[in-house]
């Protein structure tokens, strides 16, 4: 064991009681667990902590250290979330300081783990490094001078330089910018987590990295930042003052330039909306060159010029620069000749907001600058009726009503203006169910407890109304023998939900239940060479299981299967809204979703179609438009039933009938 200069009275006392934890019996380990964690705490503090600790993770998990706790099983950690445990109070952070030096101690090859390779705890550390670079490289800001150090702060810091040692910090910044490129894939309406990630990616552009990733890293900080020389290191007035002395030709590259960007990368620099604004009142032709319009969306823009322009200047501010995004794609999308779009649109500029609605939107954006909470109103609905794909359920277990809300505006937008206003004015909306009308004002408990708000403005008003009808939806089929989804679905949705309804759960045993004739149906219902060639009209929503990299099940989760179709390579795929815009998770057993380069649309996530059926619970399908189940290879569908019998299907009793 390699000498490490450390108090030796700290980590005589860990080894001690490393020792005795490992000895108890597996009954009494939670009596010394805390002991030996208040131990490594101690050794932490030292400068040469981690180092000396490193050297026992190979025994951290057999001696119990984990044991009862999110940490227990390695295959189901998850690397957005270790922040968030390193921030903790408690004993948490220790933990999972343990928790990431036996992730090392494996990706090292120090040990191995039934459950997680070599090649997957370096990759999970890999994306851990990534997603903390600021703590790594930390910021010289004002803020971190005057909050100053403390020592959980310390042991952090000494855990990331430990491990960036031991790591490439090349592998690092790769692992960055291909997360960064997967998720700008998605286009989604939320970028907050896409702008920390690109700021921690600039701070390595000094570091010793490749060319190739140093030149990733400037483009999105180019496209977040000043984006031309002229509006580069120039701040916001500055560059408005700027913008009066250049001539046509010069505006017009100018416009180019940040239209570029931004259709590159689905992100905006806040300098492009002072541009877009000062066009709007002095060279308005060169909005659609500002914009980088398709002939399409430059027809849409002339047909409704006076309404964009209108929409201009109540929604596009720097504070709210992803709207102008957002009107970019609605303006492709041609949604503004949609009859009651603009209409709609309009209502909501002079709404008069609740109280708690007009503060929940203000809240929403950092610094105030003049910003109406109705100006942010309408700048979501511009993102949302742009970009239906983009809508998010963020860290809330909402992706039912995201769903909704990202279905109504693709195919009702005229039904999602009647939602907002009645949310945001009226404090209620309704949904007929059987008959008889559920309204959200007096329902008092949904799916969710605590509404996580970092959320689009759309999202912010209906979600806390849309998820108690979704809850009372539930609670009033949830005894009808049948999966709720079968009945909740087409009241909570609309009536282009097709009413055939299968599930492979049986409700009232919780087993699976004859699965060859589950996958037969959706094959003989989804598949253009089984289904007499019957396209998707609407998004089908649909049931799946979502696993972790190891395939090992996490829950259940809803998605909407979008189209399917060939690949560039002549495969079919399911392409699929996930509305938790984090669309390229690995579910293990080589089953990883795509977001770009199998012929997604952003926002889409595609598999091959019988990965996505592997993962499949739950479908609606029209009856009158089945093909022949039994035609379906019986190699395939043995295929699939392995799949899913070795992934998710362990945690479940199989039935066949």
């Amino acid at each position: 064991m390699t000498s490490i200069k450390i108090d030796t009275s700290k980590t005589e006392q860990f080894k001690q009681a490393l020792e005795t934890l490992e000895s108890a019996f597996p009954y009494a380990k939670n009596m010394y667990q805390s002991d030996a964690l208040q131990a490594a705490a101690r050794v932490m503090d030292e400068e040469n902590g981690m180092r000396f600790l490193y050297q026992f993770a190979d025994r951290f998990e057999e001696a119990g250290i984990f044991e009862g706790g999110p940490w227990a099983d390695p295959a189901h950690l998850q690397p957005n979330l270790v922040k968030g445990s390193l921030q903790a109070g408690g004993m948490t952070p220790i933990v999972d300081i343990l928790s990431e030096l036996r992730m090392l101690s494996l990706a090292k090859g120090k040990h191995t783990h039934p459950q997680v390779t070599k090649k997957q705890a370096q990759d999970f550390l890999n994306e851990v490094m990534a997603l903390n670079i600021d703590t790594l490289i930390p910021e010289e800001t004002e803020a971190a001078r005057i909050e100053g150090k403390t020592k959980e702060k310390e042991r952090i810091v000494r855990l990331f330089k430990f491990l960036s040692k031991e790591l490439s910090l090349g592998a690092i910044s790769g692992a960055l910018i291909h997360e960064l490129d997967e998720l700008v894939a998605q286009r989604p309406i939320m970028v907050n987590r896409i702008l920390k990630m690109i700021n921690n990616a600039e701070q390595l552009l000094d570091a010793d990295i490749d060319k190739k990733e140093k030149d990733a890293i400037e483009f999105y900080v180019k496209a977040v930042d000043g984006t031309t020389k002229r509006s580069e290191k120039k701040d916001l007035k500055a560059y408005r003052n700027e913008l009066k002395k250049m001539d046509d030709k010069e505006l017009k590259q100018e416009a180019r330039t940040f239209a570029k960007y931004m259709r590159k990368t689905g992100l905006v620099s806040k300098h492009h909306t002072i541009l877009v604004r000062f066009l709007n009142r002095q060279k308005p032709e060169l909005i659609a060159e500002a914009l980088d319009l398709s002939k399409k969306g430059q027809a849409n823009l002339e047909e409704h010029f006076s309404t964009v322009t209108d929409l201009i200047k109540v929604a596009i501010h720097p504070p709210l620069r992803q709207s102008l995004y957002g009107l970019t794609c609605m303006l492709e999308r041609g949604v503004l000749s949609s009859t009651p779009v603009i209409p709609g649109l309009r209502r909501l500029i002079e709404l008069d907001l609740l109280p708690e609605v007009r503060k929940v939107l203000l809240n929403s954006i950092n610094g105030n600058e003049g910003i109406t909470a109705n100006n942010i109103l309408v700048a979501g609905v511009i993102s949302v009726l742009g970009q239906p794909l983009g809508v998010g359920q963020g860290m809330n277990p909402t992706c039912q009503t995201a769903r909704g809300i990202s279905l109504w505006s693709l195919h009702a937008p005229g039904y999602l203006l009647e939602l907002i206003p009645r949310a945001a004015r009226d404090g209620d909306i309704d949904v007929m169910f059987e008959g008889r009308s559920i309204h959200s004002k007096d329902l008092r408990e949904g799916l969710v407890d605590d509404l996580h708000e970092e959320l689009d403005p759309v999202s912010l008003i209906l979600v806390p109304h849309l998820d108690r009808i979704y809850g009372e939806l539930v609670r009033r089929t949830k005894f009808r023998g049948d999966d709720v989804h079968k009945w909740v679905n087409p009241a909570f949705y609309g009536n282009w939900v097709s009413k055939g309804f299968s599930s492979t759960l049986d409700p009232m045993t919780g087993s699976i239940a004859d699965y060859s004739g589950f996958v037969r149906l959706f094959y003989s219902t989804h598949h253009p060479e089984y289904n007499e060639g019957y396209e998707l009209i609407y998004p089908n929503p649909v049931g799946i299981f979502i696993t972790n990299s190891s395939g090992s099940l996490l829950g259940l989760h809803a998605v909407s299967i979008q189209r399917i179709a060939k690949d560039p390579k002549g495969k079919y795929r399911v392409y699929f809204y996930n509305p938790n815009n984090d669309g390229a998770q690995n579910w293990g057993q080589e089953i990883t979703p795509t977001v770009s380069g199998n012929g997604e649309v952003p926002g889409e996530s595609s598999l091959p179609f019988h990965q996505f059926v592997s993962r499949l619970y739950a479908f609606h399908y029209n009856p009158y438009e089945q093909g022949d189940a039994f035609a379906i290879d019986d190699d395939i569908v043995k295929e699939i039933e392995t799949i899913a019998r070795e992934s998710w299907g362990e945690k479940y009793t199989w039935v066949q009938i």
